[in-house]
């Protein structure tokens, strides 16, 4: 198995001047649309979302359109032959030899890089689980240049769903890459980032702390990043309902903040936003929406130019080894490869990230 195209699986596959590339043309496009209005007259963009989705979906289709491009794909794969049985390797081999670039979505991490190691076209990673969002981060960084002028020197508060909201890892993961970022990371306990997020901020040398209350860390912000306790994650209902109310941002809390703060959030929202906000200026969230559909094209643009490929896979096989995370897309499709890495010096799945045992542990 092996890579032919480039693909956007992780941000951090690519080095940062790769990203500010993005982030410029996004710019670019922004201010003048109609100089990219058949830009991909011709190709072909598929998207395969096994999970809903509005924006995402909706902001790549949109884009592909203002392009000049069209659209093939499903956002039901019940309606698809995935309802019949069929893995991922066959869905994306047969899918990416109809189109020219392929948006995927799922909820097993690891599945966009499971996709492309055999597709026939790039690929990018629309969420993956609660690993990785990178178009979700490029349409932040985005936001951040655009309304803060800057992506370094600040001091970013990310609040709610730091366990499986794969937005703050993969932002995370992109800011602690600029100069002088601090990260203020305000959740429950049972809801912290996993290990080898904290790992990777203490490798990159940033600076960050742990709250739990919103109402002490909000006045230190240049950047709040709230997040949706998100009820498709949870074993169960009550470990949901345990957790959902714990955080909200109200108009009472923002008057405390700075007078530049800039408030964003992923979406959907549920109730962690109160709708007063929305009238603060500092509220960013819905203008943030509409900058994902113009990096959406800038990166459809660059992928489907001729660039040297990011290596998808960078470790060791071992098959006396196994991943433990049973949401990893290793868990469903065993033909993949046991592919692991040393981070941190701790063994991990190459596909999601999380810790390796010896197969004889991990089956006990």
């Amino acid at each position: 198995m092996c890579a032919q195209y480039s693909h956007l699986i992780d941000l951090n596959d690519y080095p940062i001047q790769w990203w500010d590339k993005v982030i410029s043309l996004g710019a670019s496009i922004y201010a003048h649309p109609q100089r990219y209005v058949q830009a991909c007259a011709g190709k072909i963009m598929a998207t395969l979302f096994y999970e809903p989705s509005t924006r995402t979906q909706m902001s790549f289709q949109s884009a592909m359109i203002r392009l000049g491009g069209s659209i093939i794909g499903f956002d039901n794969p019940m309606s698809s032959s995935v309802s019949k049985g069929e893995n991922i390797k066959d869905t994306t081999k047969v899918v990416s030899s109809y189109s020219d670039i392929l948006i995927i979505r799922h909820p097993m991490a690891g599945t966009a890089k499971a996709a492309a190691l055999t597709a026939e076209c790039p690929v990018v990673n629309a969420g993956d689980g609660g690993h990785l969002h990178p178009t979700q981060t490029l349409t932040d960084l985005l936001t951040l240049k655009m309304e803060k002028g800057r992506l370094d020197h600040l001091t970013i508060g990310l609040c709610g769903d730091l366990l499986y909201g794969r937005t703050v890892h993969s932002l995370c993961k992109a800011l602690s890459c600029y100069a002088e970022n601090k990260f203020v990371l305000i959740s429950t306990p049972e809801l912290q980032v996993p290990d080898y997020i904290t790992k990777m901020l203490r490798e990159s040398g940033c600076e960050y702390r742990v709250e739990t209350s919103l109402d002490k860390a909000i006045s230190d912000l240049d950047v709040l990043y709230m997040t949706r306790i998100q009820r498709e994650r949870f074993l169960s209902e009550a470990d949901y309902l345990a957790q959902k109310d714990v955080y909200r941002l109200t108009a009472d809390k923002m008057c405390h903040a700075k007078p530049d703060l800039a408030v964003l959030h992923p979406l959907p929202r549920v109730d962690e936003i109160e709708i007063a906000v929305d009238d603060d200026p500092r509220a960013l969230y819905f203008k943030q929406a509409q900058y994902g559909m113009y990096v959406r094209m800038a990166l459809i643009l660059r992928l489907l130019e001729s660039e040297k490929p990011a290596p998808l896979l960078k470790g060791e096989c071992n098959p006396a080894l196994k991943c433990v995370n049973p949401k990893c897309i290793t868990a469903q499709e065993s033909y993949l490869p046991r592919q692991f890495t040393v981070v941190g010096g701790k063994t991990v799945c190459e596909f999601c990230e999380e810790r390796a045992l010896p197969l004889s542990d991990a089956v006990k």
